[in-house]
């Protein structure tokens, strides 16, 4: 079969697709013809080494497919049927061995695609609205980077709470998206200080929290945004890592939190898994949460896909397509 592979960590010409052997289940493991894999920011971090790991791997973290095999003591699932998964490496490619209690079953009214584009970010976003700083109703929030994947289902998740949603894009292409997604004020970086305008727009109290997926470039300006005892919930670092930080300076600018959340702790158990991908599942059939496929690419074409998820020229979500 084909996948793709990493055997030098670098940038996006290290993506090699190259023929391999065909995975066999292991005992407790199915494996899963994959339709759809879901390209993310964390793929980008295992290329380059940031996240280090054994050489050579095949990448991708997330996707969904049809079950063709099952190894033994597998009950839970049979050949034939639609399945889901996140956190498991390996599939960026045209079959994968998953450990059969971390697939989710995909609902008949939702397509394989949709459910490659849902699982990381998706849950990723419930987890931040709902664990890592639940909102209720007449919270506000800064949602950054508000067109990517996780942006727009961040936006959707905290206005079905009850939020009020400030968010920050870098064109009015983006804007319009995130403005569509419920946005309720949308603030283009590139043309006013983010930080100017929150003071503006909470008549410089602060928010309670933000969710920032960025990192380097908006670090400080995330933490001046937040009210005393605020939270900042670092999930990503898209322009890069933040450098060190003196933690005195959450005590001077109002004994300040800050917390750096991973998706493996907060799908720990097959249950959470589960109760996270239910939800998310079910807010998509009942039409309440939209899911945006801005780009797919070929398997083949991985590393154009990384080239462009990096310059950030993609919304949404990019998927990979065998």
């Amino acid at each position: 079969m084909k996948a793709v592979r990493v055997h030098a960590t670098g940038d996006a010409s290290v993506l090699r697709y190259e023929e391999v052997p065909p995975p066999e289940p292991s005992p407790g493991q199915a494996v899963v013809r994959i339709e759809a894999a879901g390209v993310n920011y964390l793929d980008v971090y295992h290329r380059t080494g940031a996240y280090p790991g054994p050489l050579p791997f095949t990448i991708g973290q997330e996707g969904a497919g049809v079950v063709v095999s099952a190894g033994d003591g597998v009950t839970s699932v049979k050949p034939g049927d639609r399945v889901a998964w996140t956190n498991i490496s390996g599939s960026y490619a045209e079959m994968v061995a998953v450990p059969a209690d971390r697939l989710v079953p995909v609902p008949e009214v939702i397509s394989t695609k949709q459910a490659a584009a849902i699982m990381l970010q998706g849950i990723t976003a419930h987890y931040l609205t709902h664990s890592t700083c639940p909102l209720k109703p007449g919270d506000s929030c800064l949602v950054h980077a508000g067109a990517g994947g996780v942006g727009l289902l961040l936006i959707q998740i905290a206005k079905r709470l009850g939020a009020r949603v400030f968010t920050t894009v870098s064109t009015e292409e983006k804007a319009a998206l995130a403005r569509e997604a419920g946005a309720d004020e949308v603030i283009l970086y590139t043309r006013e200080d983010f930080l100017t305008r929150i003071r503006e727009l909470t008549q410089g109290k602060g928010l309670p929290v933000v969710y920032d997926s960025v990192g380097k470039t908006t670090f400080e300006g995330s933490l001046a945004c937040l009210r005393p005892r605020g939270l900042l919930a670092l999930f990503g670092g898209s322009s890069g890592a933040v450098p060190p930080f003196d933690l005195i300076k959450l005590s001077t600018m109002g004994s300040l939190f800050i917390t750096r959340p991973t998706l493996k702790d907060h799908i720990a158990t097959p249950d959470e898994l589960d109760k996270r991908s239910s939800d998310i599942f079910s807010w998509i059939a009942d039409g309440s949460l939209k899911v945006r496929i801005g780009h797919t690419y070929p398997l083949a074409e991985a590393a154009q896909a990384h080239r462009d998820l990096e310059a950030r020229k993609t919304t949404g979500k990019v998927l990979l397509l065998d």
